[in-house]
């Protein structure tokens, strides 16, 4: 047994189920449509879900034996339910010794609220930690209201969308110890240590007193709370965090490169999407959801697709795809933080 499973962990802190609830009521309703319209759109997307995975896999140049599993078309409050399952999935749900059951309800409201915020921003998702081979997610409501805005061809859109998470299930399908990999780094980050609450105190007070010298930091991971979080970390849980924020920043990046490298002949208008895809990402929004982004790390988040991407375009572009894969080999290979931003680091690093 390892020495994390004689640790005690926050894993049964949060009512996942709680959690659930609360964000499936919270939840804004999604575009109006017909009940036919409604019916079209999901099947349409559980189609191009299927025709995805040989683009990707023929410019990825990811090739396994495992099967294709159907893609779950789900709304705003079914995405809440299949988020809040994973989490539980990945951390655990056990209560810790000395904690009462009771104890996760506030915490279970709380990420209710926040799954309820999340939900009206993702389009898709791959979750490798339920079902036989990995859940492929495609929020409906989400995918609509964003081709609507953006003004762009519904199938297109439609396709380029499920590129980029059908990538995710390459990713996971063909590196299977990926998965092993993230969850031994949350059951590191998550372990409870020894560190007093002072210690934790004077981390966080460096660390922000480090802000308020060099302020222009271009790092998105050492701002808003997950820049809080690290803060906080004992170095052992510091890394582990580092090392999910870099493994987060290459899938990311990989999957918006591989969308965008397939190309018009099998997404007409692949450059006008993007281009008003990124235009999107840059407006300015409301100053609530300013704020609520950079509590939960959303402007982080989006700062991982721009950071891979060049990642892994620059790598590629370099090497060749077939080169690239080198990354997929180990824990080892995966890009360092000092690599993630500086290519040729990682390509002397790995590849000699």
């Amino acid at each position: 047994m390892s020495e994390l499973a004689d640790k005690k962990t926050f894993s049964g802190i949060v009512d996942w189920r709680l959690a659930a609830r609360t964000g499936a009521v919270l939840a804004p309703s999604g575009p109006r449509i017909t009940r036919g319209d409604g019916e079209q759109i999901v099947a349409e997307l559980a189609e191009l879900s299927v025709r995805a995975e040989g683009p990707v896999r023929e410019v990825s140049l990811r090739l396994d034996d495992e099967p294709v599993p159907a893609a779950r078309i789900v709304s705003r409050a079914g995405w809440i339910n299949a988020a809040a399952d994973s989490i539980a999935a990945l951390t655990g749900t056990s209560t810790p010794d000395g904690v009462s059951k009771l104890a996760g309800k506030p915490a279970g409201v709380q990420a209710g609220a926040m799954l309820a915020f999340l939900s009206t921003a993702i389009l898709g998702q791959y979750d490798p930690f339920t079902g036989e081979d990995g859940t492929l997610l495609l929020v409906a409501p989400n995918i609509l209201s964003v081709e609507r805005a953006l003004g762009v061809d519904p199938t297109d859109f439609r396709l380029w969308v499920c590129l980029h998470e059908v990538t995710h299930r390459v990713q996971f399908s063909s590196a299977p110890w990926l998965a092993d990999y993230m969850r031994d780094n949350v059951d590191q980050l998550s372990a409870i240590g020894d560190d007093s609450l002072g210690k934790m105190i004077s981390r966080l007070t460096g660390e922000l007193e480090l802000r308020r010298k060099n302020p222009g930091s271009d790092d998105p991971n050492s701002k808003g709370i997950v820049g809080l979080l690290r803060a906080m970390q004992a170095p052992p849980q510091r890394e582990a965090l580092d090392r999910l924020l870099m493994l987060g920043t290459l899938l990311e990046g990989h999957a918006d490169h591989v969308m965008d490298a397939v190309g018009p002949a099998v997404v007409p208008s692949v450059e006008k999407i993007r281009g008003a895809f990124d235009q999107r990402r840059k407006r300015p929004s409301n100053p609530v959801q300013r704020l609520m982004r950079a509590l939960l790390g959303v402007d982080a988040k989006v700062a991982q697709y721009v950071r891979g991407k060049k990642f892994v375009d620059e790598v590629v572009a370099r090497v060749g795809m077939s080169e690239f894969n080198a990354i997929w080999t180990s824990g080892d290979t995966l890009p360092l933080v000092s690599e993630i931003d500086e290519p040729g680091l990682w390509v002397a690093r790995v590849l000699g």
